[in-house]
């Protein structure tokens, strides 16, 4: 084997693995929202979380992906463990069907499909069917991939080295699981590493005997990459990858303990070396599952087991729904991405009443609690943002990447909302240090004047949460009401002022106040209009 066999096999395996992710890309947005509703079915019932996982695995066409986004999950407090093994055993039966595609004799037709799908991304002008045409080119390229793998490798069939190595991993089936362990560690690709067993066995280069132990091992193999991701994230979301590698390592001792009777029962099944294979991973996983299904509460006991101690509070100056992890699937992102809008706007709601609390009752605590809020408004702003950035460069469909672009301009509006809310503490403190009084008048416009720039606030951040589109209009006119009340107090400010009736430094404060809670309307009037955008793009 020369080193263009070498070059053939990586440039093989990089179409494969590019091709697989292409696929998996315009599955997951021809998919669209349809990801984040099967996500959001999920409940405490083990049988359903194992479904979601499957599905959601056929669809990104990624084990790894899943099981990284499942410790995202946890780790962002949206999963406990118990739902989490119920995915992850899920995912493992999902990744199974990228073997069953590859056991089909499709590689006449691949270039065919690379040129189809080619021709449809470059050429469609809707982005559905742009979507369709990139699961046709991965489809191709995947094949293609496949193609100059088995090519890449026939040399290698007839080395002497090679021989004696499938020789001996016949002899002891424990080295066949380390090799399938090592070179799915390597590649970070279980789906890969059982294209090329595919490949070899296709060739005649070994019996299904040693491409068993191999094929186990790759099981083992995939787990790594959710190990490394779990790395920096909380307990639950470490333990949720443990739960991961665990599954696996029982089910390989269970499949080795009984593999005489695997390799004499598969061929049974029909089909030539590369289906067995393809059947024994689909098998491996689904036994598995069966097995270990009832223990769920058991795995969740051994690994809390394994990494001891309670999960520390997360402190507020954090992000409660959000994980980088979660990109590995942008569609149910951006309904994570909306919770933590959502959160910031509640926030500011919230910092909001505080402020107006400080200014009617000169409360000092309450002012030191709007500053303290205010940093944590200004800490999601900027890590919303951070991850807005991030999403925008991953494969979103159309309706999504308007959804994230409109959410850049919420995030922006309910930090000037924060910003509002820290002014009108401010001026809580020069009313309370200076001793203004407020007649009763004022105070009783200022808390008609809150409590409906408030409604409008709340509505905003109702409409954003739900998609409301009745509460945004709503909002809509909640904001000309407030503008009506603005001009009506100042008139009647500037009516008590000549009476005398008004103290004039008070006065100006009570005007900047009214100013204030204006702008908050404005920045309230902005976020319903983004939803609204979203009801006139469907």
């Amino acid at each position: 084997m020369n080193y263009k066999n070498v070059f053939e096999l990586l440039g093989g395996l990089g179409l494969f693995i590019f091709g697989m992710k292409i696929m998996g890309d315009g599955l997951q947005k021809a998919a669209g929202n349809s990801l984040k509703k099967i996500l959001e079915t999920l409940t405490k019932n083990r049988v359903l979380a194992i479904l979601v996982g499957t599905l959601v695995t056929a669809i990104i066409q990624s084990s790894s992906a899943t099981t990284v986004m499942t410790v995202g999950f946890v780790n962002a407090g949206l999963m406990n463990l118990y739902q989490a093994a119920g995915i992850i055993m899920g995912a493992n039966i999902g990744t199974t069907m990228t073997a069953q595609l590859i056991a089909f004799k499709l590689t006449d037709i691949a270039p065919l499909a690379i040129a189809i799908g080619t021709a449809i991304t470059m050429f469609a002008k809707r982005k559905r069917t742009k979507d369709i045409g990139e699961i046709i080119l991965g489809f191709g390229m995947l094949f293609v991939g496949m193609k100059m793998m088995e090519k890449s490798m026939r040399p290698l069939t007839e080395l002497e080295g090679f021989k004696n190595l499938i020789i001996t991993i016949g002899q002891h089936p424990i080295m066949g699981v380390l090799v399938g362990f090592g070179m799915t560690a390597i590649v970070q690709s279980s789906s890969a590493t059982i294209g090329i067993l595919q490949a070899l066995a296709g060739l005649n280069a070994m019996p299904l005997s040693v491409a068993l132990p191999i094929l186990f091992g790759d099981n083992i193999g995939t787990c790594v990459t959710a190990l490394l991701a779990s790395i920096g994230t909380n307990k639950n979301a470490k333990r949720a990858a443990l739960i991961h590698l665990t599954f696996n390592i029982i089910g390989t001792l269970i499949f080795m303990a009984i593999l005489p009777i695997v390799v004499k029962l598969i061929p049974i099944l029909g089909g030539d070396i590369k289906r067995q294979i393809a059947n024994s991973h689909t098998i491996f996983n689904i036994t598995n599952t069966i097995i270990q299904a009832p223990f769920i509460p058991l795995l969740v006991k051994f690994v809390n087991w394994i990494i001891p101690g309670k999960e520390e509070k997360e402190d507020v100056m954090a992000l409660e729904h959000l994980d980088t992890r979660l990109l590995e699937t942008p569609s149910i992102a951006v309904g994570q991405l909306i919770k933590e809008v959502v959160r910031m706007g509640k926030l500011a709601s919230k910092n909001l009443s505080t402020a107006t609390e400080a200014i009617i009752n000169g409360d000092e605590n309450a002012i030191k609690s709007v500053f303290k809020t205010e940093e944590v408004i200004n800490f999601l702003e900027r890590e919303i943002t951070q991850f807005m950035v991030s999403l925008s460069n991953t494969s979103l469909s159309e309706e999504h990447s308007k959804i994230v672009s409109g959410l850049f301009h919420v995030v922006n509006d309910l930090e000037r909302v924060g910003d509002h809310a820290d002014n009108l503490a401010e001026l809580a403190i020069y009313k309370i240090d200076n001793k203004l009084p407020f007649s009763e008048s004022a105070i009783s416009q200022l808390k008609e004047m809150y409590k409906t720039v408030k409604d409008a606030l709340d509505l905003a951040v109702e409409s954003l949460e739900k998609t409301d589109f009745e509460k945004a209009k709503n909002v809509i006119l909640t904001e000309k009401k407030i503008d009506e009340l603005q001009r009506k107090f100042r008139e009647d400010h500037i009516n008590r002022l000549s009476k005398g009736v008004c103290n004039p430094v008070s006065g100006t404060i009570f005007l900047d106040i009214l100013s204030n809670l204006e702008r908050i309307g404005d920045h309230s009037n902005n976020i319903a209009q983004m939803v609204l955008d979203q009801e006139h793009k469907d």
